[in-house]
């Protein structure tokens, strides 16, 4: 019981960093301009971060999913860090990578996002509501404690594969890293305007 919901806590972590979003774009971005060595500095404290924000999340899931504003509020607050994301990135998009980082730059640029990851909310109020609900996992505390290290270590293996692809891609086709982070910051800007776009539909026109 202990391995199945490790494997579940995986499973379910992996797939839910399977699409593009701040995280996985980030991430390509440090890989690009930092190396995979960073990347993976990145990735080892988002991850362990990931542990804390699943256990927490999970403990809420049910009451949370039974809060209305929470989506609206999800919604603007992924408005505002896609767009600061995008800013950044296209601000400095024709500046060369530097050489030198700081040691431990990429380690807390890992935990700020860590608990800056907004999107992962109504993943897990979703998921974890159906897992606990059908008994797939159950609530106890050592269960949850096991189902979040098993998402902590989905998050690292599918964020682990995304930075060695980042790498191969950059490689294989010879990309600039300046068409890399012009292709980011518009995929943050569009990330942004679907939010928008999402929130006045749901305001305006939906009845």
């Amino acid at each position: 019981m202990i391995f199945l919901t490790f494997f579940i806590g995986l499973i379910a972590n992996f797939i839910g960093y399977i699409p593009p979003g701040n995280i996985n774009l980030t991430l390509i971005q440090i890989t690009i301009n930092r190396g995979i060595k960073e990347a993976i500095r990145f990735i080892t404290a988002f991850s362990c971060v990931e542990f804390f924000f699943t256990y927490f999340i999970m403990h809420a899931a049910r009451w949370l999913s039974g809060e209305l504003r929470l989506a609206v509020i999800i919604d603007w607050v992924m408005v505002i860090l896609f767009g600061v994301l995008g800013t950044i990135t296209w601000i400095n998009r024709n500046k060369p990578p530097e050489t030198n980082y700081s040691e431990h730059a990429s380690i807390k640029y890992g935990i700020l996002l860590g608990f800056l990851n907004p999107m992962q909310v109504p993943f897990w109020m979703v998921t974890g509501t159906y897992l606990i609900t059908h008994e797939w996992i159950l609530d106890g505390k050592v269960a949850l404690v096991i189902f979040s290290i098993g998402s902590a270590a989905g998050a690292f293996l599918c964020l682990f594969l995304y930075a060695r692809f980042a790498k191969y891609i950059q490689e294989k086709f010879a990309l600039s890293t300046r068409f890399i982070n012009t292709g980011i910051a518009i995929l943050f800007f569009a990330f942004a305007a679907y939010h928008v776009i999402k929130q006045i539909y749901l305001t305006f026109f939906k009845h």
